[in-house]
């Protein structure tokens, strides 16, 4: 098998360096360089063995990569693209690739600091370009069409001896160094230049895209827009620059490039590789992405009387000797008048509606169960007659509609504590996406719809 430099593969995927991979459909093969460097990292940091795994499979020495999505590089060009593993049971691989690559640019959006990520952009659906190169492209795109408007200067304060007068003469260096050059002039003015800290930060950002584009069209753009930044300085110094920019009256057609600018000058990621080549990064831990946007998602459908909230953890599990411990963290409640109605926890997990039987359980982990009992007990008030909770897992080609059966945990008296298990469907469609709910629910009392 040859090895390639651009290699996709879903969350879970193995890499090796080993050539027998070549039997193997199932096993990427990358350069010894990038291999070995890989290794070592996963070897040597706690954090990165979270994102790589070493094992065997099938008597060969392999890397897993984890449940992280994104684009991995080494510091000899191999660049990884790891999809969401929600399309990798389907037949049709290349429509899978897209498909996944579509659904995490999707959920991205809900995260801070990505909300001025495009999911419908033509280019990306037309040219299926690789995750990295869609970040590039609409990162060029805002700066081109900021080109297009117009870029802005600002007067910068300027010193010079010059052979004319210019602004305000500063005698004190007009005699110190025009004493015999009695024509000179050394002078204070201001001059309207391109030389402002947005401009500056755009072309550092600039420049950091030319060392890993790959596209043509997107170097091609890139090269044009260097040379219209040619004259701008490069900004030596970011978070100073971005404490300068004011996006006040006649700059606001900077906001989109310079989100860009601060997520690419920010380091591309929220995870980093680390290392003595510092190789660049751009993962997402799937469970917080697909958290987020269901949160963010579920809120916009609530009645105004009710309200989402996130990550609470006003519960304990037990008290001990007056103090409480163990904290119950669910993803998310649901309130009326402070009261919880509902509690919803999310799962970045693949079940299968094929396996409703007593041995496989659609792929539902016990540990999950017991976690919501706990949660159950703890965060509905005893008044609520019948209390509903939901874990939620990703929608895919085998997992499309709720159980239509209800898990039920026995509490006090006759009361009857309820599961559901559902899917969310990941889409820009706001009538396609969302919880599919199951039939007698009383999701009605709190959502606008049913």
């Amino acid at each position: 098998m040859k090895v390639k430099n651009t290699v996709t593969l879903f969350e879970f995927g193995y890499i090796t360096n080993d050539r027998k991979a070549n039997e193997h459909d199932h096993i990427q093969v990358i350069s010894d360089n990038a291999y070995l460097y890989l290794k070592g990292m996963c070897l040597s940091d706690e954090r990165e063995r979270n994102l790589l795994k070493l094992k065997s499979v099938q008597g060969m020495e392999v890397l897993q990569v984890q449940n992280y999505a994104g684009v991995l590089f080494t510091p000899d060009g191999t660049q990884l693209e790891i999809l969401p593993k929600i399309g990798k049971n389907r037949s049709a691989s290349k429509k899978a690739e897209e498909d996944a690559r579509q659904s995490l640019l999707i959920m991205l959006k809900a995260l801070k600091g990505f909300q001025h990520i495009q999911t419908s952009n033509a280019n990306i659906v037309s040219r299926k370009m690789p995750l990295l190169e869609v970040f590039i492209s609409q990162f060029l795109q805002s700066v081109n069409a900021l080109v297009k408007r117009g870029l802005r200067s600002d007067y910068v304060p300027k010193e010079d001896n010059l052979a004319f007068l210019k602004g305000k003469l500063n005698v004190g260096k007009q005699l110190r160094h025009n004493f015999i050059n009695k024509h000179k002039f050394y002078c204070e003015y201001d001059e309207f230049l391109l030389d402002r800290p947005a401009n500056r930060l755009i072309h550092a950002a600039l420049m950091k895209v030319n060392g890993v584009v790959r596209s043509a069209e997107n170097q091609k753009l890139l090269q044009e827009l260097m040379f219209v930044f040619h004259d701008v300085p490069v900004s030596l110094n970011h978070k100073h620059d971005f404490s300068l920019v004011a996006l006040g009256r006649g700059m606001y057609h900077y906001e989109l490039p310079l989100a860009w600018v601060k997520l690419i000058l920010d380091g591309f990621s929220p995870q980093t590789m680390k290392g003595d080549h510092h190789a660049a990064s751009l993962l997402f831990p799937m469970e917080r992405v697909f958290e987020d946007y269901v949160a963010q998602s579920l809120s916009k459908t609530l009645k105004q009387t009710h309200r989402l909230k996130a990550q609470v953890q006003s519960k304990s599990l037990v008290t001990h000797k007056g103090s409480s411990w163990f904290k119950l963290k669910p993803d998310m409640v649901i309130e009326h008048n402070s009261r919880v109605v509902t509690v919803l926890d999310t799962k970045w997990k693949l079940l299968d509606s094929s396996k409703a039987n007593g041995t496989d359980k659609y792929g539902l982990s016990q540990s999950d169960f017991y976690q919501m009992l706990a949660y159950g007990h703890h965060y509905f008030d005893t008044e609520i007659e019948s209390p509903e909770m939901f874990l939620v897992y990703p929608s895919h080609s085998g997992f499309k509609q709720a159980i239509p059966h209800s898990f039920d945990f026995p509490i006090q008296g006759e009361k009857t504590l309820k599961l559901w298990v559902v899917p969310f469907v990941i889409s820009d469609n706001d009538v396609e996406k969302g919880i599919q709910w199951p039939e007698n629910t009383n999701v009605e009392t709190w959502t606008k719809v049913t």
